[in-house]
């Protein structure tokens, strides 16, 4: 074994060690009195895929400006994708996206609202998602075929109807995750042009959609191009970008920054280095 590969396995195998030091993660430990192994009290909870996807969620905590709820059911396009039709079928991602309705059939999903207190600003919407393994890759395959299948427009019905004049990519507005799926949709309401911009980026099985619309210029008959906020899909990202995976799995108990603050004081220490990478 080279030295490289030697030093990696090391880093590896205590990086392990301390994954499971952190998180209490041995089966069993010894008994005081008889030295006998007993069932660890302190043995990491495995969360559910709603539990999981409820700590990688924004909340108006993670982001200054802005406020993160619950969306109201008065305002859904649609409750479930089975109530959309489409003249193109084939666009039927693009829809669902914009519409906070969860792309395929994900293991859980969860939508939050993100609004300022200044009247007239736009609303961007979050839907995470998460899926069995490798569902998420065919969720970001789908999404960009779909994105390029739909450049002319098409039309979704459900609660009404949206008619989407032009599909198109573009530039995401913070670049994360393992991939990332951003375009704009083109819209007429009223006589005026409207501009909707989604996101949607994957970081291993879990699927983050970013959309946003300005309701107050639809209702009122004014042009619209309601950007992303960039400020709420970097704290997004934040709040899983950093998480590392593989033996921190064991720690499925603790946030985000607990496992963010484990994994940095570890390189700090000195017992977790650039090894892994040579």
């Amino acid at each position: 074994m080279n030295r490289t590969t030697s030093a990696a396995a090391s880093a590896l195998s205590l990086l392990t060690a301390l994954s499971l030091t952190a998180c209490g993660g041995a089966d069993t430990d010894p008994d005081g009195t008889t030295g006998e192994p007993r069932p660890s009290t302190s043995r990491a909870k495995q969360l559910t895929p709603a539990e999981r996807l409820a700590k990688l969620m924004l909340t108006s905590a993670d982001v200054t400006g802005y406020k993160v709820t619950e969306p109201s059911d008065d305002f859904f396009f649609a409750k479930s994708k089975d109530e959309v039709t489409l003249d193109k079928p084939a666009c039927a991602p693009l829809a669902h996206a914009m519409n906070q309705l969860p792309l395929e059939d994900p293991e859980a999903d969860l939508t939050r609202v993100v609004d300022t207190d200044k009247y007239g600003d736009a609303s961007s919407y979050i839907t995470l998602t998460t899926y069995a393994a490798g569902g998420a890759q065919e969720v970001m395959s789908g999404l960009g075929k779909a994105v390029d299948a739909c450049g002319s427009g098409f039309t979704a019905k459900a609660d009404g109807t949206s008619a989407y004049d032009s599909v198109a990519s573009k530039e995401p507005t913070d670049g994360a995750g393992d991939e990332t799926v951003a375009f704009n949709a083109k819209m007429t309401f009223q006589g005026a042009s409207h501009t909707l911009h989604t996101q949607a980026t994957r970081s291993g099985d879990t699927v983050a959609v970013h959309f946003s619309v300005n309701g107050f210029s639809l209702a009122q008959g004014r042009p619209s191009d309601a950007k992303l906020p960039a400020a709420v899909v970097k704290a997004q990202k934040g709040n899983w970008a950093d998480s590392p995976t593989g033996p921190w799995t064991a720690c499925s108990h603790l946030s985000p920054t607990d496992l963010r603050g484990s994994w940095r004081n570890a390189r700090k220490a000195g017992t977790v280095g650039w090894a892994l990478i040579g």
